[in-house]
């Protein structure tokens, strides 16, 4: 059996767009277990995959089991017992032979506590007898220390999603480590309108996360500047798209402040929450695209919008390099705002080539995702052992 686990809940339509995209590359059955399944009941991905939660179960007091865990916190530091025996339920699950997709693709870079629990998941189903894969990856560099290199190793399988990444691995000696596109490049979209007044072909689309609003007030007034030029140096209408709505970081927050903000001119949108494939069709109607969150990026990306990501993560940086051979110009690190139109001035040197970005996306892509065969083909020959 497949099984797709670290799933945090659709309401992050990245995680979402992961999901069915790995449903349709590999083409098998797959069991998804999720942290918020009715988030992904909401948003229909039981018609896609087979839907179980993941939550911890209470471990009753003086029992054997929690007096053991107890014990190896206080004299060794670690939690995996009292772990594992709060996922006593799903691990009942999983059997010899299983193969466990790990989808939380850039959690190793969300610090220690992140990184040991993803480790605990690592070994817990190793001792099961199921493979692991950690698929569509990204993490920084120097977020590889060694106990999470250790921790990689156990790994049956490693699909980095862009170069950076993949050179860190091979340079800690990870040979179960390949370089292969995030999936989400080839998720299916649907058609919808777009938002009244816009018009496909006409439109910038417009994307913001709470994330990069903490870091100050410069960012916000950058996105104002964004959003002014466009409106004064553009013809071009502005469709404002959120991509998480999760009540913990929600996009929709900054992007009704600008809706507000700019909402007299008539030639601004908000877009509705919906599934990752309708929010991709969506994109697929505009003639450009600014965006914080990665795949929403993708989603541009992968429909031939030409595209300026607004942040430097790993991520953001190493799918850029990999379609245009450098991040320069694409990627623009938020943290280095200096004036309220840095923004402003990325976009209107990159959009001023569009078309040649564009053509740049329609020659590379075919090539780009050609690796894709060569991960379906590793995933399958794990579950046909």
């Amino acid at each position: 059996m497949l099984y797709l686990y670290y799933h945090g809940g659709s309401a992050n339509h990245g995680c979402e767009a992961l999901v069915r995209s790995t449903r349709k590359v590999l083409g098998r059955e797959a069991v998804l277990l999720t942290s918020a399944p009715e988030e992904d009941l909401h948003y229909g991905l039981d018609q896609v995959v087979t839907v179980r939660p993941d939550r911890p179960e209470p471990v009753p007091r003086r029992s054997l089991t929690y007096l053991a865990a107890a014990l190896e916190h206080r004299l060794r530091g670690s939690d995996y017992r009292s772990v594992r025996a709060a996922r006593r339920g799903m691990l009942s699950q999983i059997h010899r032979g299983d193969v466990c997709l790990s989808i939380g693709g850039d959690n190793y870079c969300y610090g220690a506590e992140g990184n040991r629990i993803l480790g605990y998941y690592n070994r817990m189903l190793n001792e099961k007898g199921a493979s692991t894969v950690l698929w569509g990856c990204s993490i920084e560099p120097e977020a590889m220390t060694p106990p999470v290199v250790e921790d990689l190793k156990r790994y049956a399988l490693i699909t980095a999603r862009e170069s950076i990444t993949y050179g860190a691995l091979l340079d800690k000696g990870l040979t179960n480590a390949v370089q292969v596109p995030d999936a989400a490049f080839l998720l299916d979209w649907e058609e919808a309108p777009l938002p009244s007044p816009l018009r496909a072909g006409e439109t910038v689309g417009v994307n913001v996360s709470p994330l990069v609003q903490d870091l100050g007030d410069l960012v916000l007034e950058n996105y104002r500047g964004l959003v002014r030029a466009i409106l004064e140096e553009t013809d071009q209408g502005v469709l404002l798209l959120p991509h998480v709505v999760k009540p913990e970081s929600d996009d929709r927050g900054p992007l009704r402040q600008l809706l507000s903000e700019f909402a007299s001119t008539g030639r601004v949108a908000l877009a509705e929450d919906a599934s990752c494939t309708v929010l991709k069709g969506l994109i697929a109607q505009c003639s450009f695209f600014v965006g914080a969150r990665t795949h929403a990026t993708i989603a541009a990306y992968s429909t031939g919008v030409p595209t300026l990501v607004a942040g430097y993560s790993v991520k953001a940086r190493g799918i850029a390099r990999d379609l245009f051979g450098t991040e320069e110009g694409y990627v623009l690190p938020v943290q280095s705002f200096t004036g309220p139109r840095d923004l402003a001035r990325a976009f209107l040197a990159l959009y001023g080539r569009r078309e040649e970005v564009k053509e740049r996306l329609r020659e590379q892509l075919p090539s780009y995702l050609t690796p894709m065969a060569g991960a379906m083909e590793a995933v399958k020959r794990l579950m046909d052992r």
